[in-house]
């Protein structure tokens, strides 16, 4: 502990860091925050159990008090399992991981990795085919009986990553469109220049200059872009047949429910949206 760590960040030490939001807040550091501002009590975190209750109370100067029920009960740590014979590669669990503990690709079997898996619980809710379930891991070990103070630090560093990773991803995202939308004003631009220094006489009765809408692919990084991406598509389709053959691919996606589909046209509204647009994979 430095002078320099406020209560906030103190609290947050205490907390299991399984960033599983069953405290009633968006993770560990604004539930930790809360219980510094008064506005949060500190018996609402059920990972933590009757033993960070203590903790938190020691830390604050409070009596110890039950875990609120209305937050959850303490239970075994579970970890998930995803039922390869139903998931359909939707995305969706991997978005909801707190920590990057599920490993897939779209329309590709997802698989969690077991030892960084908080058991949040947060990748069941969202997958559309019920092929998640979380299994206890712990035996009887219930709240820091179940779980380590090196494996909060471990899931804490995964969350503050993967929070890293988001944010570049969204920034590279709103880069690319600022660029492209740079190269569409381009020629605009250039052509009101153009006609602005025309002289009077001649600015009166020049034709109105367009700009080339198809400039030449070897001037064009777009363009350029396009065809780096279609090649990648085209190795992805031909490393999914590959492993369709083989057995391989994600099962039961012959006839989903419209609510299904609905679910994952939006994962993939989303990766379009962070520049990822698979379409043509679609087609295929």
């Amino acid at each position: 502990m430095t002078d320099s760590q406020t209560l906030a960040d103190r609290i947050e030490a205490l907390l299991p860091q399984t960033q599983c939001t069953k405290c009633g807040y968006d993770g560990c550091r604004p539930y930790a925050e809360a219980i510094a501002a008064g506005a949060a009590n500190y018996n609402q975190c059920p990972p933590g159990g009757a033993q960070g209750i203590e903790r938190l109370a020691r830390l604050l100067g409070k009596p110890v008090v039950a875990l609120n029920p209305a937050n959850g009960v303490e239970r075994p740590r579970p970890v998930a399992f995803i039922d390869e014979h139903l998931c359909i590669g939707c995305t969706l669990c991997m978005q909801a991981c707190p920590v990057d503990a599920i490993v897939g690709a779209p329309k590709q079997m997802h698989t969690i990795l077991t030892a960084p898996c908080t058991g949040c619980d947060l990748c069941v809710a969202p997958c559309p085919v019920d092929c998640i379930a979380m299994i206890p891991v712990t035996g009887d070990a219930t709240g820091w009986d179940a779980w380590s103070q090196q494996q909060a630090d471990d899931a804490r560093q995964r969350y503050a990553q993967r929070r890293a990773r988001l944010a570049r991803e969204r920034e590279a995202a709103e880069a690319r469109a600022a660029a492209r939308r740079t190269a569409a004003a381009a020629p605009r631009a250039a052509a009101h220049d153009a006609a602005a220094n025309l002289p009077a006489d001649e600015s009166a009765s020049a034709p109105a200059i367009s700009p080339d809408p198809t400039p030449p692919a070897a001037d064009d990084p777009e363009a350029k872009k396009r065809a780096i991406i279609a090649a990648a598509l085209e190795r992805a389709r031909r490393k999914k047949a590959e492993l369709a053959a083989q057995g391989a691919g994600p099962r039961n996606t012959d006839h989903l429910s419209a609510d299904v589909q609905a679910q994952i046209d939006a994962a993939d509204a989303r990766r379009r949206r962070i520049g990822i647009d698979d379409d043509n994979d679609k087609s295929s």
